[in-house]
C-alpha cells in the first residue's frame, strides 16, 4: 500500500528543515546530529503513515497476528513490526450467476440468470476466515441457485419470482454469514426454457382461454334460457299478451321491408279482435294520403 501524499509532503518539509539547521549551525556537530535525525524521520514517515478511503478498511498484522483495522482516513503503523495484509472494500458489489441445464422439481431442464448484491460487514472475518471471499461468494451463489431450481416446480419459478428471490437470498446468506459477508438481495434476471416446452405452454394457455370463453358463453345461454322460460310462463297465463307479442313480431318483420306477409288462417283467428284492429291501423298508416280539391263545373 502506497503512502498518502501528505506523508511525502511531511518528509520534504523535514529534509528542508535539516538543511536549514546545518546551514544555521555552520556544520556544527549538534546541527549535524539534528539534521540526521530529521532525514531519518523523513525517510521512515511514508512507511508508517498510511491512509484509506471511506469505503476501505486495512487489515493490520503485527508479527503475523491480527492487530486491528486501519481507516478510514489516516492511521499509523509500527515500522518493521506491523504490516498491511489486505485492503477490504465495504461497498455493495454485484455478482452475476448462471445455471445451465438445471432440473426443476418436476424434471424440466431450464437455464436461469440471476444477480447477487452483497457486501462485507465484518472485514476481519472476510480477511482471516477465507482466502478469497469474492470467489467464494460467486461459487456459493452458483450452487445455491441450482439448489433453488431443484426445489421448485417450473410454474412456481415463473409465476412467483419474488418468493424465489427471497429464498435464494436466505440460502446464500446462511453460507456466507460466517465469512462476514451479507447478501443484501438477489434478483432472478431471466429463465430460459426449451422451445418445445414453450410451444406446449402456449397451447395450454390458449386452451385455457378457450375454456373460459366457452364457460362464459354457456353461462350467458343459461341466463337467456331462464328468461325465456319466465316469458313462456307469462304468455301461458295471459293469452292476450301472447297475441300482442305475435302481432308485434309481424309488425317488426314488415315495417322496414314493405313486403307482403301471408298469415295462416289459424294464426289470424288467434289474433282475434285485437289483430283486426291492429292490422287495420297499420294499413291506414301505410296508405299514402292525398288531398283532392273541389270539382269545378265546366
Amino acid at each position: 500500500m502506497n503512502a498518502p501524499p501528505i506523508a511525502y509532503a511531511i518528509s520534504g518539509i523535514l529534509v528542508i528543515a535539516a538543511a536549514l539547521i546545518v546551514k544555521a549551525t555552520n556544520i556544527a556537530v549538534f546541527g549535524i546530529v539534528i539534521a540526521v535525525i530529521l532525514v531519518l524521520a523523513a525517510i521512515t514517515i511514508p512507511s508508517w503513515l498510511k491512509m484509506t478511503d471511506q469505503w476501505n478498511r486495512a487489515i493490520i498484522l503485527r508479527l503475523g497476528r491480527f492487530r486491528g483495522l486501519g481507516g478510514p482516513g489516516l492511521f499509523t503503523l509500527v515500522p518493521f513490526l506491523e504490516s498491511i495484509a489486505v485492503i477490504v472494500d465495504l461497498r455493495i458489489r454485484t455478482t452475476e450467476i448462471r445455471a445451465e441445464e438445471a432440473l426443476t422439481r418436476d424434471t424440466v431442464s431450464i437455464a436461469m440468470d440471476a444477480i447477487v448484491f452483497w457486501r462485507v460487514v465484518d472485514a476481519q472475518r472476510a480477511a482471516t476466515e477465507i482466502e478469497h471471499y469474492r470467489l467464494a461468494v460467486e461459487r456459493v451463489a452458483q450452487t445455491s441457485l441450482r439448489e433453488t431450481i431443484g426445489s421448485h416446480d417450473l410454474t412456481q419459478l415463473l409465476s412467483d419470482r419474488k418468493t424465489a428471490d427471497e429464498e435464494l437470498r436466505e440460502t446464500i446468506s446462511r453460507k456466507t454469514g460466517v465469512w462476514g459477508v451479507e447478501i443484501t438481495s438477489v434478483e432472478i434476471k431471466d429463465i430460459a426454457i426449451p422451445a418445445s416446452l414453450q410451444d406446449a405452454m402456449s397451447r395450454q394457455a390458449q386452451a385455457e382461454r378457450e375454456k373460459q370463453a366457452r364457460e362464459t358463453l354457456a353461462s350467458a345461454e343459461i341466463g337467456i334460457a331462464i328468461k325465456v322460460r319466465e316469458a313462456a310462463r307469462i304468455y301461458a297465463e295471459d293469452p292476450v299478451a301472447l297475441q300482442l307479442r305475435q302481432m308485434n313480431l309481424v309488425y317488426e318483420m314488415n315495417k322496414d321491408r314493405g313486403t307482403t306477409i301471408i298469415i295462416p288462417s289459424e294464426m289470424a283467428t288467434s289474433f282475434g279482435s285485437l289483430g283486426v284492429v291492429a292490422i287495420a291501423k297499420q294499413a291506414g298508416d301505410d296508405k299514402p294520403t292525398s288531398r283532392q280539391g273541389p270539382t269545378q263545373g265546366r
